[in-house]
């Protein structure tokens, strides 16, 4: 519950200081957290894993987004897109290195046994569970790919 007081706040404060780029994306992440919540039938809590996933979901489709629109050359619509991922990161954990990720990667697999690529779904499995919104799925799976081939 904490995570939606905080994102309340946020909301209250970009309205007073009448940051609509901000405000958009508060109220957007305010909505898909009821909607997680609503999704069982029963207005019950979800858990600060569920959330982070939803923040990540969020902050990976506007940076995609972004992306497309800046090969289309349309800067305009790429920048609030970026805006809005920067203000939804604001609520995720602290990112991890890559030599952080790296040392969780070799732990995974001295722990699983794993010898060459048909073991990767095993690692990549318990190192996204483990690092859940401090590490990119495609920053992993490369880690992973240069660990076991």
């Amino acid at each position: 519950m904490s995570l939606q007081s905080d994102i309340m706040t946020a909301m209250k404060t970009a309205m007073k200081e009448k940051d609509q780029t901000a405000l958009a994306a508060l109220r957007a992440v305010k909505s898909e957290i009821l909607l997680a919540q609503t999704s069982t039938g029963s207005k019950e809590d979800i858990s600060e894993e569920e959330e982070i996933k939803i923040l990540s979901k969020m902050v990976k489709q506007r940076k995609d987004s972004a992306a497309i629109f800046l090969e289309q050359d349309r800067k305009d619509l790429a920048e609030p897109e970026l805006a809005q991922a920067e203000v939804i990161s604001q609520f995720l954990p602290e990112a991890l290195s890559e030599e952080e990720i790296e040392k969780v990667v070799v732990r995974t697999i001295e722990q699983v046994g794993a010898d060459g690529m048909k073991d990767m779904g095993k690692v990549m499995g318990m190192v996204s569970k483990e690092l859940a919104g401090q590490a990119d799925g495609k920053t992993i799976s490369s880690i992973v790919k240069a660990k076991l081939s």
